[in-house]
């Protein structure tokens, strides 16, 4: 394992059963910094780095205990459709649900803890820029990359994309990724990593486990994108040029 250190974040992610979720419980971005290696990465978020690798190589050794699909064979069409149904539906009805939520809370609650306006600010920029965003990839990067893919398959000529290539959508949605994580990183820290106060009620308790929920599966959601489909479409494309 000592030579895990300088592999990066999301290959680890992608090759041991169970890094993703050793990433999540420790505060290690996988998803949009995926791209650093595991030694930095601990460095940045302030955890022993013989810590992880000794976490990593029990998760390593605990494939059941993590069994999921692996989208390294999927067919992109197989990882879309996993994409949009558990990842964008859980995204769309939470966003509704912590609306109501938020509001609720802030008027019970806001007059001892301001922090819950910054809250609802962070989580209305969050909405407005992952809406829109969903709706891009259900509408436009997805199909088309449904479609390049059934044409290679079928030793077809590649559909005429739109965008012009494929890596331009993908450059725009992994922007738009790091601007979602940003956010999210905001309401962390504001509300000390959704530290419950003693006067909280029931409503109070389920807005920050929600949250905290919410940024989990989102984190997961960006890391399918970021780390598997995106590249493979890139590189599916790239096949035929």
């Amino acid at each position: 394992m000592n030579s895990i250190a300088s592999k990066t974040v999301r290959d680890i992610a992608l090759g041991i059963p169970g890094a993703a979720r050793v990433f999540e419980n420790l505060g290690i971005d996988y998803c949009c910094g995926g791209d650093r290696t595991l030694d930095d990465a601990c460095g940045l978020a302030r955890v022993n780095l013989d810590h992880v690798m000794n976490l990593l190589q029990q998760a390593n050794g605990s494939h059941a205990e993590f069994d999921e699909p692996n989208f390294l064979t999927a067919t992109l069409a197989e990882l879309i459709n996993h994409i949009v149904e558990k990842h964008h539906v859980f995204t769309k009805t939470e966003i509704a649900r912590l609306r109501s939520l938020i509001d609720k809370v802030c008027g019970v609650h806001v007059e001892n803890h301001p922090e819950l306006n910054e809250v609802r600010e962070l989580f209305r920029d969050l909405s407005a820029e992952l809406e829109p965003h969903l709706l891009k990839e259900e509408h436009v990067l997805f199909p088309y990359t449904i479609q390049m893919e059934d044409a290679a398959l079928n030793q077809r000529a590649f559909p005429r994309p739109p965008f012009g290539t494929v890596a331009n959508p993908v450059r725009m949605m992994m922007l738009e990724h790091e601007d979602a994580g940003a956010l999210l990183g905001q309401m962390r820290r504001i509300t000390s990593n959704y530290t419950i106060p003693p006067d909280a009620c029931i409503s109070y308790q389920t807005l920050y486990e929600a949250l905290d929920a919410f940024e989990k599966d989102l984190h997961q959601h960006i890391h399918l994108e970021n780390n598997i489909l995106f590249p493979r479409a890139v590189e599916m494309e790239g096949s035929v040029s």
